[in-house]
């Protein structure tokens, strides 16, 4: 595959003010873009490593919902070079006029960001959401943007023709060009080339600069505020709408073992903890290792992880985190300076930044937020309903225990400084 880059002007607006109310309590004090993913990243960095590795580096991030921790991970891991203007990745919240208090939907978002392209004078913006697991070289999309002539384009996902009632479907030509938009539908109308599959749109859209203007001002005139389902229907009958299918996407550095088109919702809990287990194993369906591709995050400066004995068997680990003797953590997932006290047993766990799990604490199926203690002996995910009086334990079995006090870290030898940073 030709390593090019493209020379367009790009910026991108990464829509990063998502509440995620089924991520609940994950999301109860940030929002969805700022929950941690895996073993040292969080759900934004996947959609920021994408336009920076594809070369397109002025991100402008719109906020909203408990923005506060995404913009401390942003300021502190996304400096890129403060020497070249054109380079950066920034938070951009609503405007706060006396007509909104807050961005009414996607369009409307990126309408009061108006003055940002006017200053920019881009060829493309780039329009992508902030909540998904994947990799995506976008200079393949806008080869395809180019090449159709196309005024919008859409990436699309081919998603089986019995789960696709879940999804917002594009009906399109053999060539692409959008014929209809359809939102979660009974009846999906099926791919030209696949009858068993349907395009789902992936929520990530490229704009030609005058014609993404021109329907902003239109739809803020008319008093439309979202792009799935006001900007682009409208758009079908006037402009050049194409659907980009993502399957075709090619990534540097894939394993042949590695999902083709790997791409994930991690809207609910028990979408976002079946995802973890797609980055462990062997032969993983998404390898986090790719330094062709790499997936970029915070620039913790801690020590590495220290394993001091226990049985442990297809699990990852983050910095600093601390594991002693005769502890049992099998298919787990433990974040940096978590610490796991001996003889604790740990099974299909996703144990996040500053926990410590007490000596002979027995836990499974259990996501545990940031700066948490599990005391000793306690068990959990063992019995639903006794859990099920403390914590959210979802439809599927996972039992969720909430972000703890944010000033306990489990290995803590601060004193009154910041530690590490993140």
């Amino acid at each position: 595959m030709k390593d090019r880059r493209n020379p367009d002007k790009i910026i991108a607006f990464v829509m990063a003010g998502g509440e995620g109310k089924r991520l609940n309590p994950l999301s109860a004090d940030r929002c969805k873009p700022a929950v941690p993913f895996g073993a040292r990243y969080r759900i934004v960095d996947f959609v920021l490593s994408n336009l920076i590795n594809s070369g397109i580096s002025s991100v402008y991030l719109l906020v909203q919902y408990k923005a506060q921790e995404l913009i401390e991970h942003i300021r502190k891991a996304w400096v890129i070079s403060p020497l070249l203007p054109s380079q950066f990745v920034t938070v951009v919240p609503p405007e706060m006029h006396k007509e909104t208090l807050q961005f009414k939907g996607t369009s409307d978002a990126v309408y009061q960001s108006l003055r940002l392209i006017e200053l920019h004078q881009p060829n493309i913006v780039a329009v992508f959401g902030a909540d998904h697991i994947y990799r995506m070289d976008i200079n393949q999309m806008v080869w395809f943007h180019k090449e159709q002539r196309a005024d919008v384009t859409i990436a699309a996902l081919p998603v089986p023709l019995e789960q696709a009632s879940s999804f917002g479907i594009i009906d399109t030509e053999a060539d692409g060009k959008v014929r209809e938009f359809q939102e979660k539908p009974q009846s999906p109308k099926p791919m030209p080339t696949d009858s068993s599959r349907a395009y789902a749109s992936m929520g990530n859209y490229l704009f030609n600069t005058e014609v993404l203007v021109e329907a902003l001002r239109e739809a803020h005139r008319l008093g439309e505020t979202d792009f799935g389902n006001h900007v682009l229907p409208r758009l079908i009958a006037s402009r050049r709408l194409y659907a980009y299918d993502f399957s075709n996407n090619e990534i540097p550095g894939i394993k042949p073992y590695e999902e083709v088109g790997y791409w994930r919702d991690v809207g609910t809990i028990d979408a976002y903890f079946d995802a973890h287990k797609d980055v462990l194993g062997e032969n993983p369906r998404f390898d986090a290792f790719n330094p062709q591709w790499p997936i970029y995050s915070s620039n913790y400066q801690g020590p590495v992880a220290k394993i001091l004995g226990g049985e442990i068997e297809n699990s990852l680990f983050g910095a600093a985190c601390v594991i002693h003797k005769n502890t049992r953590l099998h298919n787990c997932i433990v974040r940096r300076e978590a610490v796991v006290e001996e003889g604790a047993e740990l099974e299909d766990c996703i144990i996040m930044d500053y926990v410590r799990i007490g000596r002979n604490a027995r836990l499974r199926r259990v996501i545990v937020d940031r700066h948490n203690v599990i005391e000793a002996n306690v068990q959990l995910g063992y019995d639903r309903v006794a859990d099920a009086q403390k914590y959210i334990v979802t439809d599927g079995g996972i039992v969720v225990v909430p972000m703890g006090k944010i000033n306990f870290f489990a290995r803590d030898s601060r004193g009154h400084g910041p530690g590490y940073a993140e």
